[in-house]
């Protein structure tokens, strides 16, 4: 049997006339076959709408094509200088072209058109963009590490916009400072290691810096076991720049400490006087500053009172649940993640919240057996993950909540979600607008709040 061959690339620069912006930060353009024709869609990394451009092609698919700028001949009154030297190559984030305001209300038509398109829904009122610090803010990611024998040197970023390549990073602008400014250290580091073929990725994670520490931990992936001289350099990397330094020799459960001994990763959330300790994998919201504006806009929307009960799913370490444990008379969290719950727990117990309650449950699977399911409450909040909530929503005896709020990172799952919940289930979408948790990204973070119809 004869292989099939890819599409032959065609890498001779074209005109195009950039008519729209994608979903994921791309120009689309039209190019004719023929004088007349519609012609077929080009999606073009680095071109903004209104803008003419010379592009390569890069990709041939059936029903459309990729390319990338390579001259802008036209620009948009709304494109600046990217403030990063690797934008363009490195796939970490992709709009820095474009200017911030229009960044947000460009994602603001993201989720309304999903909610039109998808649920065949409108919110009564579009809330107004939240944001919060643009640069400096990713406290938590994964940086991929490679050694390239070619260049003679080892590689630590996030991939390029081409996923099978580490970008050359010698630093990033979107990660905390103290991270982002040290990830050519961070790879002279690994270079100079004897395992430096063997560290797949580094992950990094930051709480809140106290006297003693500045609350950063590294967590090194590494396939083989580590030398005496590689550990040592590893703790020396940590002790000079005041870095947790954790080793994962196999799965999530693999993870400890090498340096400190017992380090404390926390953050605070001092307006509702609550601090949640974490593990170094677990999950927390990237942008510290804007998480407390999330929670502070679910509130203002969920209005919940002294008497109420509440449903908090997809609770996590109960970055919702235990400020919300503050305001109402009981909340009840719900998470699939069964180390999560058990942190959820403890952070209740630290925080001196009795009214803070934690079930470990899978969400997609049939819960309507369970005891908290059965519970009576008040209102409900969600923050599923991409996938949505759309599973638990058709287990849930919704007649109970007169209102839900729902947070939302990806605005097609939230949108088919909508769906269900004013078309099927008589709620009204009463307000939605989006929240900047990732600038520079084309990452589309969104709140709705949703009340049942008198």
């Amino acid at each position: 049997m004869a292989r099939s061959r890819s599409p032959r690339i065609d890498k001779t620069p074209f005109e195009a006339e950039i008519l729209d912006l994608t979903h994921d930060g791309r120009g689309v353009a039209r190019r004719a076959a023929t004088p007349g024709e519609s012609g077929k869609a080009v999606f073009v990394s680095g071109a903004l709408p209104g803008e003419r451009v010379m592009a390569e092609q890069t990709a041939k698919n059936r029903h459309f094509d990729e390319a990338r700028t390579v001259e802008v001949l036209q620009a948009s009154p709304d494109r600046v200088a990217p403030r990063c030297a690797h934008f363009g190559t490195c796939g970490g984030c992709v709009l820095q072209h474009l200017d911030e305001d229009k960044q947000i209300h460009a994602k603001q038509r993201v989720l309304m058109e999903n909610l039109e398109r998808i649920g065949h829904v409108a919110p009564a009122t579009v809330l107004a963009p939240l944001v919060d610090a643009s640069w400096g803010y990713r406290r938590k990611g994964r940086f991929s590490v490679r050694r390239v024998d070619k260049k003679d040197k080892t590689l630590v970023g996030f991939r390029e916009q081409d996923p099978r390549f580490v970008a050359d990073l010698s630093e990033c602008h979107t990660v905390i400072p103290e991270i982002g400014g040290r990830i050519a250290a961070l790879a002279a580091l690994v270079d100079g290691l004897h395992a430096r073929a063997d560290i797949p990725q580094i992950e990094f994670i930051a709480g809140d810096a106290t006297d003693a520490f500045s609350g950063i931990a590294l967590v090194f992936r590494h396939l083989k076991p580590l030398d005496d001289a590689d550990r040592a350099a590893l703790i020396a990397f940590g002790q000079a720049h005041g870095f947790a330094i954790f080793l994962q020799p196999g799965g999530v459960d693999s993870v400890h400490p090498l340096w400190p001994e017992a380090p404390a990763l926390a953050f605070r959330l001092p307006q509702w006087d609550v601090e949640l300790a974490f593990r170094p994998l677990d999950f927390i919201q990237v942008n510290a500053g804007l998480n407390q504006k999330m929670i502070a806009r679910t509130f203002e929307l969920l209005d919940p009172q002294p008497q109420d009960r509440v449903l908090d799913l997809f609770c996590g370490l109960g970055n919702f649940t235990l400020p919300m444990a503050r305001l109402v008379g009981e909340v009840v969290g719900v998470e699939g993640d069964a180390g999560l719950v058990a942190r959820a727990r403890e952070n209740a117990q630290r925080n001196g919240l009795a009214n803070a309650r934690f079930h470990a449950a899978d969400l997609t699977e049939d819960q309507r057996g369970t005891g908290w399911m059965r519970q009576g409450f008040d209102k409900l909040l969600l923050d599923p993950p991409r996938s949505g909530a759309i599973e638990v929503l058709k287990q849930l005896p919704l007649k109970q909540f007169n209102r839900i709020v729902y947070v939302s990172c990806h605005p097609g799952s939230l949108a088919r979600d909508a769906g269900f919940l004013v078309n099927e289930q008589g709620y009204e979408l009463k307000a939605a607008g989006v929240m900047d948790m990732f600038p520079h990204t084309a990452h589309v973070e969104s709140i709705a709040l949703f009340e049942r119809k008198r």
